[in-house]
Formats: C-alpha cells, sequence, structure tokens
C-alpha cells in the first residue's frame, strides 16, 4: 500500500509541476484603478486593488490520483478530494472585454478576458 502512495505521491508532483510551467508561459494580468494584479497574487490583493467583483463562484474541482494498475495493466483513478476554487467575474465598462480571475488556495491562478463566466 505505501508503494502505490509513493506512485501517486510523485505522479501528484510531476503533474503540479506541469500545470505551473504551462501557466507560467501564459501569465495574465489585470489592470485596475492605477494598479494591477497578476497570476500568483492573494486574494486580499486583488480585493484591494480591483474591489468586489460584478458575480462570483465557488465550486469545487475534484481530485484524483492514479489507482494500482489492474491486471491488463489499466490504472483506475481514485478520488482524493477536491480543490476549492472561486472564479470572480469584473465588468470593467465600455470598450473593455470582461475578465475572470480564478483563484485556489487565496491566489490567482488565471486571468481570462472575453468571457461572461462559462
Amino acid at each position: 500500500m505505501k508503494r502505490a502512495f509513493g506512485h501517486a505521491r510523485a505522479w501528484a508532483v510531476i503533474m503540479g509541476g506541469l500545470l505551473l510551467a504551462t501557466g507560467a508561459a501564459q501569465a495574465q494580468s489585470l489592470r485596475c484603478n492605477d494598479a494591477g494584479v497578476r497570476e500568483g497574487d492573494s486574494r486580499l490583493w486583488l480585493l484591494k486593488t480591483c474591489g468586489q467583483p460584478s458575480l462570483s463562484d465557488t465550486y469545487c474541482v475534484p481530485i484524483f490520483y492514479p489507482g494500482p494498475p489492474n491486471r491488463h495493466g489499466v490504472s483506475q483513478p481514485i478520488p482524493a478530494g477536491c480543490l476549492m476554487t472561486d472564479e470572480w467575474l469584473y465588468e470593467r465598462g465600455p470598450g473593455n472585454l470582461p475578465a475572470v480571475v480564478k483563484m485556489q488556495n487565496g491566489r490567482i491562478i488565471s486571468i481570462r478576458y472575453g468571457e461572461q463566466g462559462r
């Protein structure tokens, strides 16, 4: 059992590293009130800089670890809880695309433009 947990942990670390690497290459920022926020900034800094969002949503993103392979070598995912995620929509006025700021663990993980909170 300990070995399966070790594989799951290694897989989670590798996947997390890949997500961070791809996120860093596509970093976005949002300008509000003569200051800006960017990926990695705190929820508190976002509130101070941009104020309350027009709309917000909180949901739980499921987390899965690979299970041990069956006799055919196929690994079934094992549920391992969830990660609370917030999405805040900022309507930025005429001539500006709306911005959706996504946060996990109190930090901005992405900023998307032109969506109405899909």
